[in-house]
């Protein structure tokens, strides 16, 4: 089997992942399950992982780095790859990507996305854990943008994991590492790039968050990730990577230039065989700009429950829904919820 006939079997199951470790069985996800996959020789399995590096990712493998890389099958198919060592062994993560941008709608989203993306500036910000969709989510909107809108949009990506093809809007995708050495600089360059729309594959630290706040807020409309489970916990985590002499003025900034958070996590559809997103929603909306301001934070989910006119909606509701429309079961709900005994009393009362 050809390692493009590996990947091609690994998609037809239906993974999102394969787990190659020299030493160990190789294992894919499923539905968000790993199960067991094809059996493969130690040797085999350093031979496939060395064989998609370059000669340059090799020597950077060999000095202890880890790589981030992304390569694509000849059918187009897209898959991210990180490589790394583990008990003195080789192993690498593939994530298999979708090789086409499925819609907001595809994906089972509010309309208030569509919204979102029609903004002209500010700050959009879609958060979760790994895995949760994150990346699929922000595609479909650039996607909405690029077929709706004549403007310029730079993403910066780490690596590069949706390919757009340029319809109404002007698309530049730089890759870190490839085409530019970090966020940071590839931000201050988007700067001077004239950018109507900017992506931020993950904002990862202080500078970054700081650079995309100003990107923002100097009239463009910025749309970044974070590795949180909620808006309240996204606000809170912004505010706690900058230096404690900055927070105050940060907090002014994300306040006057927050358009949305959207929180989302993938969780096990009632039919046993798919996925679907349970999704937090928090919009810019005075009140809420108010509580970011005078450092409310623990009276935001209260603000968001009666938001629901203008488009926002807690975890909670949302599960809530799921459940009642048959897409989940109540044990589902139930344990991706962050407040189990809410949750209940939610589902019993409506």
């Amino acid at each position: 089997m050809t390692f493009e006939e590996f990947i091609m079997q690994a998609r037809s199951m239906g993974a999102s992942d394969i787990h190659l470790t020299v030493g160990a069985p190789t294992v894919i996800r499923v539905n968000g399950e790993l199960r067991n996959f094809t059996e493969l020789s130690d040797q085999v399995v350093h031979r496939t992982i060395v064989s998609i590096l370059s000669a340059e990712q090799e020597k950077m493998l060999a000095e202890g780095q880890d790589i981030d890389f992304s390569f694509e099958l000849k059918n187009g198919a897209r898959q991210r790859v990180n490589v790394f060592h583990q008990s003195g062994r080789l192993a690498c993560s593939i994530r298999l990507l979708n090789a086409n941008i499925p819609t907001l709608v595809q994906l089972g989203m509010p309309t208030v996305l569509l919204d979102l993306a029609k903004k002209r500036r500010g700050l959009v910000l879609v958060t979760g854990p790994t895995g949760a969709g994150k990346s699929t989510t922000l595609a479909a909107m650039i996607q909405h943008i690029n077929e709706t809108r004549p403007c310029h949009i730079i993403t910066i990506e780490d690596p590069i994991e949706y390919r757009y093809t340029q319809d109404k809007a002007t698309i530049h995708q730089r890759e870190i590492g490839r085409d530019v050495p970090s966020f940071e600089y590839a931000l201050r360059s988007a700067l001077r790039e004239d950018p109507d729309v900017i992506l931020i594959g993950e904002m990862r630290d202080y500078e970054t968050i700081s650079l995309a706040m100003t990107a923002a807020e100097t009239g463009h409309l910025v749309f970044g990730t974070l590795h949180t489970s909620s808006a309240a916990q996204t606000i809170d985590r912004i505010i706690d990577v900058c230096p404690s002499n900055a927070q105050e003025q940060v907090r002014t900034q994300l306040a006057n230039m927050i358009q949305g958070i959207i929180a989302q996590t993938l969780v096990p559809a009632s039919d046993g065989k798919t996925r679907c997103a349970a999704v937090e929603i928090m919009l810019g909306s005075d009140a809420i700009r108010n509580l970011i301001r005078s450092n409310k934070i623990a009276q935001m989910e209260t603000t968001m429950q009666g938001g629901t006119m203008q488009g926002m909606q807690t975890l909670i509701e949302n599960l809530s829904r799921l459940y009642k429309s048959g897409k989940i079961t109540y044990q589902t709900a139930i344990e991706y919820s962050n407040n189990p005994a809410e949750m209940e009393k939610k589902m019993l009362n409506g």
